[in-house]
């Protein structure tokens, strides 16, 4: 866990700490136990995706949801039309500095009309200029062949084209690394390889890691969490037995609800609220988020204030409604970062 310096508040809040979102698509990864830290890595990692200090507001704000499935809006079971593009409309209206997508953006990332309604329907975040970035999710592999997937996937987002996985330096203190839990995550790997050669490369000033991925290392829901993203928590604990001074976050999706967990010093969040058919769960005590409302449409708003980062979860609460637009917190959390060394 933190130590007195870094110490988070529990309770009603949960420590905030490094983020890592991820996608996965394969249900056929072997499982492989929890690596070990890493040695040094030789070689510097590609330069991340970079977004100087002097570009972001005062405070930084960054929103974080997934599992949309953008469609047609005849589709109303796989999807619904109503509470997703209220959540564009409400995202657009905080103006933030990134939005961070957890996976399944398409309904099928073989249907090119999925992402022109994703193109459309979100005009709004285009006419701002929002910085969007997005991970993979098992949606983005249906009915298309794996490369033909990707390059539907890079047209829509064309700043990604050739990656899979990516890193996003938000400042100088926020570092994104966004996973794609479609592909193996276990020891060895060509992903977790670079993972571990991000953190052995990390700039001393970055005081957060925002982990994206789609299926989540932890969850409530019955199908429980892959062995592909297992393993992926037993090395973030590594990393967070020997890194006192970084506060690690994950955020997740696939399970289409809201979820905030914290585990051998790493907060897990699945926010898989942005549109697709709810998901209920049945809550264990080692969920912190325990409000019965169902369902959860909902976003994560972040704002880093000095050495502070607030979380909150905006619940849609009219959600039926012909044209819904009431917006309730329902959940918020806090996490107590090191001074700045900047």
């Amino acid at each position: 866990m933190c130590d007195s310096k870094h110490a988070v508040r529990l309770g009603s809040l949960l420590p905030l700490v490094l983020l890592i979102v991820s996608c996965s698509h394969s249900s056929q990864l072997k499982p492989s136990p929890a690596p070990a830290a890493p040695a040094a890595a030789t070689a510097p990692p590609m330069e991340p995706l970079t977004v100087p200090d002097s570009a972001l507001r005062t405070p930084p704000i960054f929103i974080v949801y997934g599992d949309m499935r953008f469609t047609d809006t005849v589709e109303t079971q796989a999807s619904s039309p109503g509470p997703r593009q209220a959540l564009v409309a409400k995202i657009a209206s905080e103006r933030p500095d990134a939005v961070f997508l957890t996976g399944d953006v398409p309904w099928h990332g073989g249907t090119a009309d999925d992402y022109r309604v994703y193109h459309d329907e979100t005009a709004a975040w285009r006419e701002q200029a929002l910085r969007i970035y997005p991970a993979l999710g098992n949606h983005e592999f249906q009915q298309c062949a794996e490369q033909v997937c990707l390059q539907n996937w890079w047209q829509a987002f064309p700043q990604l084209r050739g990656r899979r996985w990516y890193a996003v330096a938000l400042g100088t203190r926020i570092r994104v690394l966004a996973l794609d839990s479609d592909a193996s995550l276990l020891a060895g790997s060509e992903q977790a390889t670079w993972l571990e050669a991000q953190f052995a490369w990390l700039d001393d000033a970055v005081g957060i890691v925002l982990i994206l991925l789609h299926h989540p290392p932890i969850t409530d829901a019955p199908e429980g969490a892959r062995a592909n993203e297992q393993a992926l928590a037993g090395y973030l604990a590594s990393v967070a037995r020997r890194s006192s001074s970084l506060r690690i976050i994950v955020c997740a999706a696939h399970v289409h609800n809201y979820e905030r967990f914290e585990r051998d010093g790493v907060l897990y969040l699945v926010s898989g609220g942005g549109g697709a058919k709810p998901t209920p769960v049945t809550r264990s005590l080692a969920d912190h988020y325990q409000d019965a409302q169902f369902p959860n449409f909902h976003y994560l708003r972040f704002e880093l204030d000095a050495d502070r980062l607030r979380g909150e979860m905006y619940r849609l609460a009219d959600f039926n409604a012909a044209s819904p637009a009431t917006w309730s917190i329902n959940d918020r959390f806090e996490l107590s970062l090191a001074p700045s060394r900047r």
